[in-house]
C-alpha cells in the first residue's frame, strides 16, 4: 500500500496539497497504525514520502507525544528543504490542536533549541503569528518570543526572525519599532535581522 502511495506522490515534485490529501486519506482509515506508518515514511529515501510522514506526525501530535518526539528527534535532521517546510506546518498543527496559549511551553522549547531547524520551524509554522489565536490578543508576547533569535548564528533563522517581525509590523508597527529600538545595531547579526524587519 505505502509503495503505491509513494510512487504516486513522486509524480508531483512541487507543492503540498497532494501530500496532505494522501495523508488525510490514510488518517481516515481508523484501522491503520498511523504512528507506525509515519515512522516508516520519515525514513524513506524519497522526500515526498518523508513529507507525508511528517504531515502525519503533525496531525497526530496533539494526542500522541511520541509523534511530537519524532518531529524533534528525527525530522529535524532531514536535509531536504521541503521536508523542513512540512515540519513547520506540522508544528503549527500541533499548536492549533493544543491551543496556542497551551502550546507556549513547547513553542519555547523549539525556539530555545540548539537545533536551527526547530527554531525556524516554530517561527515559520506560526506565521503570521499575530493572526493566530492568543497571539492576536497578545502581539507583544509573539514579538518578544521571535526577537530572542535575532542573534542566531544561523542566517536562515535570522531571515525567519526578520521576515516574521516584518509581517507583524504591518498591523503592529509601533510595537515592533519599540522592540527593534532596543537592538544593538553594531552587532552584524542583529543588523542583518533589523534590515529585514524594516525593509
Amino acid at each position: 500500500m505505502l509503495k503505491a502511495i509513494i510512487e504516486e506522490l513522486q509524480q508531483t515534485e512541487h507543492g503540498f496539497k497532494h501530500i496532505t490529501e494522501a495523508g488525510d486519506k490514510l488518517l481516515a482509515q481508523a484501522e491503520l497504525n498511523h504512528l507506525q506508518i509515519a515512522g516508516t515514511l520519515i525514513n524513506e529515501s524519497v522526500y515526498q514520502a518523508r513529507m507525508l510522514g511528517t504531515y502525519l506526525l503533525g496531525e497526530l501530535t496533539a494526542t500522541n507525544i511520541a509523534a511530537l518526539t519524532l518531529l524533534k528527534t528525527n525530522v529535524v535532521h532531514d536535509d531536504n528543504w521541503r521536508v523542513q517546510e512540512m515540519l513547520a506546518k506540522a508544528f503549527d498543527s500541533y499548536c492549533k490542536a493544543t491551543g496556542y496559549e497551551n502550546a507556549l511551553p513547547e513553542i519555547k522549547v523549539w525556539l530555545n533549541s540548539k537545533q536551527h531547524n526547530l527554531n525556524r520551524a516554530a517561527i515559520e509554522g506560526l506565521r503570521i503569528w499575530t493572526s493566530r489565536p492568543y497571539f492576536k490578543q497578545q502581539p507583544d508576547v509573539a514579538i518578544k518570543l521571535i526577537a530572542k533569535l535575532k542573534t542566531s548564528d544561523s542566517e536562515y533563522v535570522r531571515k525567519s526572525v526578520g521576515n516574521a517581525l516584518h509581517d507583524i509590523s504591518k498591523k503592529h508597527k509601533v510595537l515592533v519599532q519599540k522592540e527593534a529600538a532596543k537592538w544593538d545595531l553594531s552587532d552584524p547579526r542583529i543588523n542583518f535581522t533589523h534590515k529585514l524587519v524594516v525593509k
